[in-house]
């Protein structure tokens, strides 16, 4: 067995590394960049190097720096985690020169199916099924579009070389072709070093489900089951699951072989990751494979109880696989919710900044006997970066029904607690209370068909707004009593709190209650025959706890704002006004405020660098029109006019790092 391994990665799958090797007893090196001096990963390894400046072309995917830290600190083995490394054949090659094990798969079999245009040619000689598309190498625009015509729309366009959603765009027309063709290749140059480019038939209604395979250096391959991963936002999975809603066991066992034949074919070992696209009646096309760990490993692991990471170092070290497929046993059902650095309500834009509160929920199994996880790279106080992948963490839940880790999944995100930046997970909230989603009716498309206008928040139900209003009335009770306390001690005259409140949630509408505390509860009566009973352990000043509220348990973050407390939960953000029924009479009558006007503005989204500029003072622009392209965190996004208009200034010039809300350009 290896005594030291570098991981040549970092965030939260460097610290999962980390994690088993421990548990292994095997040393641990770090390697970071200017960025990531402070990093979690960097604080949990036995041994960290620095490799170089923030962004990942001069440090992270750099092999020499890599492999000097290697000669530094002595490590015998390299997880090379996913991204960056994992995939690239010279970066195994410069291992197995230096005589240092690769935690990964050989170097054949990642140059046959890391490269998407040879994996499917090899898939379809290996009697794999395979999406209609042109296999060979595109040149320019105009070739593109010849051959998506050919193939006919809509089509994908896809980066050979990538990955996690990078480099991949839908084209539905020639115009798209064409755009969606450079934007995939500057992605691509960017985040792989190469623009490659192929086109495929996309298939309508399609389900993205992929069979995890395992294998070792003597010939046994296995396959774990499946994961669905069919909740993605631009490509970029949101949330998966395992096993899928939709399979049946002769699919599952079609697919899994299948797999393991083209594992097999090209002398695969390690763990890796066969990716389908499945079609409404069950019908499956191969996608690509991924020669390296998922991001959305855990979710097998809690369902198979088999440790992914310590499997890979085991191969890699020359030992047998210890099971075999009759061995593979699916137990529960898994969901991942991966927590991304992104506000969306901005339409889901990279956010970057201090984490000012971290408090992720507890992990372990919990009291209903279902099991949390929480696969995380940063830390509260910490820095996301904009040089990296915007993933704060993979929040897990299991359970043995699929509705109880979907249950599980609501009232751990309901737990977690992140402020400082813009983040996800409020919609992460509304895709777990979604009916399609709870009944399992998945598509890739799943997101663009519930919030075509984009995200802009959960409101409440009835139910869930009187919810929120007992809440608030129960707050503020323990509020007021607090301060009669306090002026009791300070004054000569006794103050007492009132029975009756008025709760305005904004946007939610207004309740009129009575509150008082009896036998160790407090009832919040709405009327005659209305009344909930509350119970709850938050303690002033606290901005999480957990209420009783008629007979249901629920999770709720609360902040004082001015004069309001502003409660989330399940995906809901609402500003609560608990007043005496005199306050709130005389706050109807005062006038609403609105935010200044910036219609006229194209404001920055997102902290990024402008890398194009579409348009010139004088110009007039077209709804739907490119005005200027902005990247951040390795993504490209093309800013567009939302409504005819003649520029009137322009701002910036390409180079140009932003703030968000900075002025770009402005109209007439």
């Amino acid at each position: 067995m290896f005594k030291k391994i570098l991981i040549a990665n970092r965030g939260e799958i460097a610290c999962r590394v980390i994690r088993t090797a421990k548990k292994l007893g095997i040393a641990t090196v770090a390697v970071y960049s200017d960025a990531d001096r402070e990093a979690l990963h960097v604080k949990q390894a036995d041994e960290a190097v620095h490799i170089g400046p923030a962004p990942s072309s001069q440090s992270y995917i750099v092999i020499d720096r890599i492999i000097e830290a290697i000669r530094q600190t002595g490590a015998d083995a390299v997880h090379p985690g996913y991204g960056f490394l994992s995939e690239n054949p010279l970066f195994a090659q410069a291992l197995e020169k230096e005589g240092v094990a690769f935690i990964g798969p050989p170097v054949g079999a990642i140059e046959a199916m890391g490269d998407k245009i040879t994996s499917k040619k090899l898939a379809a000689e290996a009697g794999v099924s395979t999406v209609p598309g042109h296999m060979g190498l595109i040149e320019d625009a105009d070739e593109a579009v010849k051959i998506a015509t050919s193939i006919g729309y809509p089509v994908m366009i896809k980066a050979s070389a990538g990955g996690g959603g990078k480099g991949m765009r839908i084209a539905w027309n020639d115009a798209e072709a064409r755009e969606g063709f450079q934007s995939s290749k500057n992605e691509a140059k960017a985040s792989f070093g190469d623009d490659r480019i192929f086109i495929e038939k996309f298939v309508t209604q399609p389900r993205h489900i992929e069979i995890q395979v395992l294998g070792d250096k003597h010939g046994n391959v296995i396959y774990l089951g499946e994961r669905e991963c069919s909740i993605q936002r631009r490509n970029q999975k949101v949330i998966e699951e395992a096993p899928s809603p939709f399979l049946d066991e002769a699919t599952r066992k079609a697919m899994g072989e299948q797999a393991v034949a083209l594992s097999k074919a090209v002398g695969y070992h390690s763990a890796g990751t066969v990716e389908f696209i499945v079609d409404g009646d069950r019908n499956f096309y191969f996608l690509e494979m991924n020669t390296r760990l998922q991001v959305e490993h855990p979710v097998t692991e809690l369902i198979t109880g088999i440790d992914l990471v310590e499997e890979m170092i085991r191969v890699a070290a020359g030992e047998k696989l210890t099971i075999a497929q009759g061995d593979v046993k699916l137990d529960g059902w898994a969901i991942e919710s991966r927590l991304y650095a992104e506000d969306p309500f901005r339409n889901f834009l990279p956010s970057i900044g201090r984490l000012s509160r971290y408090q992720p929920p507890e992990e372990g199994t919990q009291r209903d006997g279902t099991v949390i996880r929480n696969d995380t790279g940063v830390f509260e106080g910490g820095e996301i970066s904009m040089y990296y992948d915007p993933m704060i963490a993979k929040l897990c839940a299991w359970g043995e029904t699929r509705e109880q880790a979907v249950k599980a999944m609501s009232a751990a995100l309901d737990d977690f607690e992140v402020e400082g930046i813009g983040h996800n997970l409020p919609f992460l909230s509304a895709v777990m209370e979604h009916p399609r989603f709870q009944e399992g009716r998945l598509t890739t498309a799943f997101i663009a068909e519930e919030w075509p206008d984009g995200f802009s928040g959960v409101e409440p139900s009835d139910e869930q707004a009187r919810t929120l209003a007992a809440v608030a009335a129960f707050i503020n009770l323990r509020v007021q009593k607090r301060n009669v306390l306090i002026s009791g001690a300070l004054a000569n005259h006794p103050r007492h709190v009132g029975r009756n409140w008025v709760v305005r949630l904004n946007g939610a509408g207004e309740f009129a209650v009575t509150v008082r505390d009896e036998g160790g509860k407090t009832l919040v009566g709405f009327d005659e025959d209305t009344s909930l009973t509350v119970t709850s352990d938050w303690l002033t000043g606290r901005s999480h706890a957990h209420f009783n509220v008629g007979g249901k348990r629920i999770g709720v973050k609360i902040q004082a704002v001015n004069s309001a407390y502003r409660l989330r939960w399940r995906g809901i953000d609402v500003k609560a006004y608990v007043r005496s029924p005199r306050v709130a009479e005389l706050a109807r009558l005062m006038p609403e405020k609105f935010p200044p006007d910036t219609s006229k503005m194209l404001l920055c989204p997102m902290p990024g660098v402008i890398t194009a500029v579409a348009v010139k003072e004088g110009d007039e622009v077209q709804e739907g029109q490119a005005l200027a392209t902005v990247e951040a965190m390795k993504m490209e996004n093309v800013l567009r006019a939302e409504r005819r208009g003649t520029v009137k200034k322009v701002a910036v010039e390409p180079g140009s790092s932003l703030a968000v809300d900075e002025l770009i350009m402005e109209f007439e």
